[in-house]
């Protein structure tokens, strides 16, 4: 199994400065992790960090933007696109601060029972936020854990298996700081063309670099034919 002290260690060196990070050995702030992973859904990085910036300096917290009218935020989200995502920030944002008193609930559950919070969202607003020892499994992560242990099965039949063996890797302590790291080490390291493995921290560990296919994986299913239209 892999040491996940191998990839924090990693992070703490090479991790991305990014607008919605806490500094290294502060508390995140709730608020601003959930707004960056509601903005990040289907959106990259580069993107989304210019809207990320205009929307705290604008509204700093789950109040203000509770209390903003829902044309302003479509108004500040244009050009991020899926619009369903800002209408369901906004709804999110009245409920936390009428139901819940400005607190996002600190556990996967709690928070999943909230407008436009899924399983991945929930569980990376858990772990960075709060700490809680929850895999944040997307795309990255389901690319790094199939090379690691050479999971052959195609994808999407694949993805329990890999977030079951995700769950395995959490650490009890900086559940948060490795959930990042997965996004880092899949982001930059564990590519989805030419993975640059020898930079990788768990390189000596993938059984995937071992047998010379990691570019191979994860796998994919073969699409359905579509139907003939004339």
């Amino acid at each position: 199994m892999p040491d996940p002290n191998s990839l924090l260690a990693w992070y703490d060196r090479h991790r991305r400065d990014l607008p919605w990070r806490a500094p290294p050995g502060a508390r995140a702030d709730p608020y601003r992790v959930w707004l960056s992973e509601i903005m990040l859904q289907q959106t990259t990085v580069v993107t989304v960090a210019p809207y990320f910036d205009r929307f705290v300096a604008r509204w700093p917290d789950v109040f203000a933007l509770a209390a903003a009218s829902l044309d302003a935020v479509l108004h500040q989200w244009q050009g991020l696109g899926y619009y369903a995502r800002a209408r369901n920030l906004h709804a999110c944002a009245r409920v936390v601060a009428e139901r819940h008193g400005g607190r996002f609930p600190d556990d996967a559950a709690g928070l999943r029972a909230l407008p436009g919070i899924g399983d991945y969202t929930a569980a990376a607003i858990a772990a960075i936020a709060f700490d809680r020892r929850e895999a944040a499994v997307d795309g990255n992560v389901e690319r790094v854990v199939a090379r690691l242990f050479a999971v052959r099965e195609a994808m999407p039949a694949a993805k329990p298996r890999l977030r079951a063996l995700a769950r395995e890797l959490v650490p009890a302590r900086r559940a948060g700081d490795f959930a990042q790291a997965m996004m880092d080490l899949g982001a930059t390291i564990c590519t989805p063309r030419r993975p640059r493995c020898v930079l990788c921290p768990w390189r000596e560990d993938c059984a995937a670099r071992a047998g010379g296919f990691a570019e191979d994986l994860p796998a994919r299913g073969e699409k359905p034919e579509r139907a003939l239209r004339r």
